[in-house]
């Protein structure tokens, strides 16, 4: 059973957390969905992963092509999961649902806390994960370095 990871981004962009995030599960062996609501944004996050990290790869591919299911990092507008993900990571406010937090190693909710719309739906969905039972922590990066401000235990 998994828990949901909620990161209130107030320092860094969406992107650059994101990639860190995704060092670190390909580093414990989990494949990813990376789960957007446009495809402009996927498109400019795919062109990101490819040019950084300078120093490394991040191996992915965007949902729609021949190779999906090999993907260790898929981008996707879709709830389904061709590349078998352990974890998912929701960018722009995508949806997510009990069920996956409670079917996956890892669910992380990534907002923008300069932005009241994502702040919105970022509290609707801890609402709905953490009534539904699941177990989730709320991240801030506020004070400059990431702190635990919030957790929920599964019920």
């Amino acid at each position: 059973m998994g828990a949901a990871y909620f990161y209130h981004l107030t320092q860094s962009r969406p992107e650059e957390t994101l990639q860190v995030l995704l060092g670190k599960s390909l580093q414990a062996g989990w494949r990813v969905a990376v789960r957007g609501r446009s495809d402009a944004y996927l498109a400019r996050l795919d062109e990101m992963l490819w040019l950084r990290p300078e120093d490394g790869f991040l191996p992915h591919g965007i949902a729609g092509g021949a190779h999906d299911a090999s993907q260790p990092v898929l981008l996707t507008g879709s709830t389904e999961l061709p590349n078998e993900a352990t974890c998912v990571m929701s960018v722009e406010g995508a949806d997510v649902t009990p069920d996956e937090v409670q079917a996956l190693d890892r669910v992380c909710v990534l907002f923008d806390g300069h932005d009241p719309d994502a702040m919105q739906i970022a509290r609707g969905q801890w609402k709905t994960l953490t009534e539904a039972g699941c177990a989730a922590q709320y991240w801030s990066e506020e004070s400059g370095s990431w702190q635990k401000k919030a957790e929920s235990p599964q019920a």
